[in-house]
């Protein structure tokens, strides 16, 4: 089970409790009028193209009536959810919305019922909606940042917009105090994807001043240690969740780092080893190629590299390591992760060298990572080419969130 997939287990009571989730909705598209055609031509602001009357019709599926059972449509959309029936749930917060239209909470309550159903695209809505009335409604932000940051694939817009919506949940001072744990933790995983592992550590210790036991906290701050090079504590930190069935998996395989790290290879095989059998699809084995092959995959990525670039890596060497050096990680502040798959050392083009850097600029890709990152021979290759491309974005003076921008994170 991926990271992302542990929250969505059993996160929340309030707005995060997820079943397993159905297929997401497909939009329908709606078909423009053909130029030329009766009607054609732009519409007119007020009038949109109607679906084919066969196909509105096949689509049309009305949800139940509300039962309260005397209860306020909220209350009783509230009560379904926390007894894991999202359909009723979703039929009395609809008709909650449809009574108080301006309501932030019934159209929150929609959101949240949606995104069980796994009907993420409507839940967006419904969460926009509520959001769009009060900007500060707490049950809204938690359901958005849990939606864009655990439960939607990853990307890193996605957890920014998560990190966001749990920032402002946290900031509010209305947020019930049982929702500042869970904002916090949502937060926690947004700022860990994100690479920002001192909030996500921060964040983390939130939570568990209070609930020390909180296992999803754990992990996070587990991560954010390992991520900041703090590798004695990260090792004690994974040590206490290999006995938990769900994040086993991923505790074995970041001990089997740290071990590598130090030169342990079998005993850190041993982890790689445990985890692959408790998460075979997360951790597959990795095309692991020789030091030999992986050099000379490298020297055909940069052959093949424009001849500009290949201009501006005259006289820059690129070298191959196993893995990252705790010098080059240490370097900045706050540390580089241990998975980086590349790494530009050295002032860029045009800057002059201080004399630190033997030579001035070099370039350096590791072998163990990048073949981590991928699941095929043709997949590394791939890899190496777009680590390359990112390392020579450093040389020509672009940052992390210049070349993310341009899709080379």
């Amino acid at each position: 089970m991926s990271r992302r997939g542990l929250l969505a287990l059993c996160l929340l009571l309030v707005a995060c409790k997820r079943g397993a989730p159905a297929p997401e909705a497909q939009d329908a598209a709606c078909p423009a009028v053909p130029a030329g055609a009766p009607g054609g031509g732009a519409p007119s602001a007020s009038v949109r193209p109607a679906l084919p009357l066969e196909d509105a019709t096949h689509r049309v599926q009305p949800l139940a009536v509300c039962r309260s059972d005397g209860a306020a449509p909220l209350d009783a959309s509230r009560r379904y959810f926390e007894e894991g029936r999202f359909e009723e749930a979703l039929s009395c917060a609809a008709q909650a919305a449809a009574l108080e239209p301006d309501l932030a909470a019934a159209h929150a309550e929609r959101g949240v019922a949606l995104a069980a159903l796994g009907r993420e695209t409507e839940a967006q809505l419904a969460y926009a909606r509520a959001l769009a009335i009060d900007p500060g409604d707490p049950s809204a932000l938690l359901g958005s940042a849990h939606l864009y940051a655990v439960q939607l694939p990853s990307s890193r817009e996605r957890d920014e917009l998560g990190a966001l919506y749990a920032e402002r949940g946290l900031s509010q001072p209305s947020t019930p105090p049982e929702l500042i744990p869970h904002l916090a933790l949502v937060a926690a995983m947004a700022f860990n994807d994100l690479g920002q592992s001192e909030s996500s550590l921060a964040h983390s210790a939130i939570v568990l001043a209070r609930n020390p036991g909180s296992r999803e906290a754990l992990y996070e701050r587990a991560l954010a240690l390992f991520e900041l090079c703090r590798f004695a504590e990260a090792r004690a930190a994974f040590a206490r969740l290999v006995d938990d069935p769900e994040r086993a998996a991923h505790a074995h395989q970041h001990l089997g780092l740290l071990l590598e790290r130090e030169g342990k290879w079998k005993q850190a095989q041993v982890h790689f080893d445990k985890a692959r059998a408790l998460a075979p699809d997360d951790f597959p084995e990795p095309p692991l190629p020789s030091m030999e092959d992986f050099r000379a995959e490298v020297l055909n990525a940069v052959a093949a590299l424009p001849q500009d670039m290949r201009g501006d890596l005259d006289g820059v060497p690129v070298t191959t390591e196993e893995l990252p050096a705790d010098a080059d990680l240490l370097a900045n502040q706050p540390p580089l992760s241990p998975t980086i798959l590349g790494l530009f050392r050295g002032p860029p083009l045009g800057e002059p060298c201080d004399g630190s850097e033997v030579p001035c600029r070099s370039m350096v890709l590791y072998r163990r990572n990048l073949a981590r990152a991928v699941r095929t021979p043709e997949e590394l290759r791939e890899q190496i080419r777009v680590t390359l491309l990112h390392e020579i974005g450093h040389l020509r003076g672009e940052d992390d969130e210049e070349l993310a921008a341009r899709g080379l994170e």
